[in-house]
């Protein structure tokens, strides 16, 4: 089938796009490079660099014909959406209106939906969360991704558009760009190879850092797989079930730099640390058995393993 992905020169876009051209599909990348990169694209993959707000969309589905959307592209910065809550509706709302729009008219068949298991179920009292908790979003971003989802049932109850939503924890791997708090694996990675110290944000009550779920990239690739045939008018957490604060996190990832580099000073351990952002939350971390039982999906890559996949590829990038 002939998929259009958005966001498909970016981080986790571009993972989507080469699962998907492996098994077999016929793939169109809409990105406008904001902060995805050309050398991400794959070579059999037909790239546009265009805004998902543009007019040119309509143009774009009535030539190329998608039988799915795939919609990866978006303003991902919960402090930035705090900064700019109309720069966040801009694009995360009325950008993806805009392709759910030409989605109707051109007769896409179905729309997998990016949203935030990280973000909107916000400060849950219910930990780990599932999809049976009722999201209460804490930042623009978080309420953008919220409302889309309820986009997408009214577009499923007007028009027949079928869609499942994947609710992504926070997504490390290959490509990640250490810019960001959602690049916090890059970007400590990155600090180490280069003998920086890092900055560890937290809340007073703990200065360890806040709780995430962090799920490897390639594992989110068979959930977008799966999302293909199954899940239809759905919503899923997609993550790993455990929760690591920050200062664990980059405990693995020290002792990943370490083994390859052993001159790696210890000094580095020491994190500079900061109050918490605007916009962040104490704890996430997600309950997977919805997307277990119907999708047939689970993550199967633990922290470590994931870490050391990831840096084994930074290492070849700047060889």
């Amino acid at each position: 089938m002939k998929i259009m992905v958005t966001g498909g020169a970016g981080f986790i876009g571009s993972n989507v796009v080469d699962g998907y051209i492996q098994a077999g599909h016929q793939v169109v990348v809409v990105d406008n490079l904001s902060s995805g990169k050309k050398e991400n694209l794959n070579t059999e993959d037909g790239f546009y660099e265009m805004d998902i707000r543009s007019d040119e969309i309509d143009r774009l589905m009535e030539t190329e014909r998608p039988d799915i959307l795939n919609h990866h592209a978006a303003q991902m910065s919960v402090p930035a959406s705090v900064e700019d809550p109309l720069l966040d509706a801009d694009i995360n709302i009325k950008g993806f209106l805009n392709l759910l729009e030409k989605s109707v008219k051109h007769k896409v068949k179905k729309c997998i939906f990016i949203s935030s298991g990280g973000a909107i179920y916000g400060e849950a009292s219910q930990y780990p969360t599932s999809e049976d908790y009722p999201p209460i979003p804490l930042s623009p971003y978080a309420v953008s991704k919220f409302v889309s989802e309820y986009y997408l049932n009214y577009y499923r109850h007007q028009y027949g558009l079928a869609y499942t939503v994947l609710r992504y924890a926070n997504i490390y791997g290959p490509r990640q760009i250490p810019h960001g708090e959602a690049g916090v694996v890059a970007i400590f990675m990155t600090n180490l190879l280069n003998n920086s110290r890092s900055n560890l944000y937290h809340f007073p009550e703990d200065d360890e850092g806040m709780i995430r779920d962090y799920c490897y990239v390639k594992d989110v690739v068979k959930a977008n797989l799966k999302a293909l045939k199954g899940g239809d008018c759905e919503f899923f957490n997609i993550g790993t079930g455990k929760g690591t604060k920050t200062g664990g996190l980059y405990g693995v990832i020290y002792d990943a730099v370490k083994e390859i580099r052993p001159e790696l000073s210890e000094d580095l351990l020491r994190l500079s640390k900061h109050p918490a952002r605007p916009g962040d939350i104490t704890r996430s971390c997600l309950v997977v058995k919805k997307a277990r039982d119907l999708l047939g999906w689970d993550a199967e890559t633990g922290l470590k393993e994931g870490i050391g996949l990831t840096l084994q590829w930074y290492i070849e990038q700047n060889k």
